[in-house]
């Protein structure tokens, strides 16, 4: 039954068109033991058949995932696009968003954040919504909910930017530093950062990057699109010039 079970599933994912052995188009289906024995001896002889059908299945779980997120992005878009929560630079009047979910700790964010910059300074169409989704350990969520209090003194973007800009390795002492560095109310801001609402914007952001199948940072979302990974600036460009075009 296990190679009756190979052969139905093979024959199920193949695409139209696949030659079957004579046993398998004859309306008289031969006797368990005699099926099971040429099953065997297809594959035997059509290896390629199941690397094929293995194929078509991954094909078809990625089709129907991307479906999935495009469906997730246009259910979620308030809290995408405008939770009050989470930090907007650019142009906040933009015909494009770039959404960015980002780690202060991540190497690979520190590697796009100048282009995430520069971006917004050569795109005036664009806006940018920065979602914090702390995934690194506990100096990551400090760090977030560092920069997030520090909305209340009008300094997140500084902020934001020469965190992502330090060669230093990021720990609590250096995150204040930086604030330091940046005017920051250092004592202020020790104390803001412990309110309760930074946390819940990271839980929401962390529950949102779940919905998307965004699990490493940084993770863009533009034009009802996900796209993982470290953009360099053509590429964030090339995305916004095609959400545009979608408009």
């Amino acid at each position: 039954m296990r190679l009756r079970s190979v052969l139905l599933f093979t024959v199920t994912v193949l695409v139209a068109g696949q030659t079957l052995p004579a046993w398998a188009e004859s309306p008289s289906v031969p006797a368990q033991p005699a099926l099971d024995q040429a099953i065997e001896q297809y594959i035997r002889s059509h290896p390629e058949v199941i690397e094929q059908a293995l194929q078509s299945l991954e094909g078809k779980r990625q089709k129907g995932e991307k479906i999935r997120i495009r469906q997730a992005i246009a259910a979620h878009q308030e809290e995408l696009l405008r939770d009050p929560a989470s930090p907007v630079s650019g142009n906040l009047n933009g015909d494009v968003t770039v959404i960015e979910f980002f780690d202060y700790r991540c190497g690979y964010c520190k590697r796009v954040a100048s282009a995430v910059t520069q971006l917004q300074k050569d795109e005036p169409g664009v806006r940018v919504v920065y979602k914090d989704f702390p995934i690194l350990g506990e100096v990551s969520v400090f760090g977030a909910r560092a920069a997030l209090a520090a909305r209340e003194q009008g300094k997140h973007q500084a902020f934001h930017e020469a965190m992502l800009a330090s060669e230093n390795e990021l720990t609590q002492e250096e995150v204040l530093a930086i604030a330091q560095r940046v005017g920051l109310d250092v004592k202020k801001l020790e104390s803001d950062l412990h309110a309760p609402e930074w946390q819940s914007a990271i839980d929401r952001n962390h529950a949102l990057a779940k919905l998307l199948g965004i699990s490493g940072t940084p993770g863009f979302v533009v034009g009802g699109e996900v796209y993982p990974g470290a953009l360099e600036l053509p590429g964030l460009k090339a995305l916004v010039r095609q959400a545009r075009t979608k408009r």
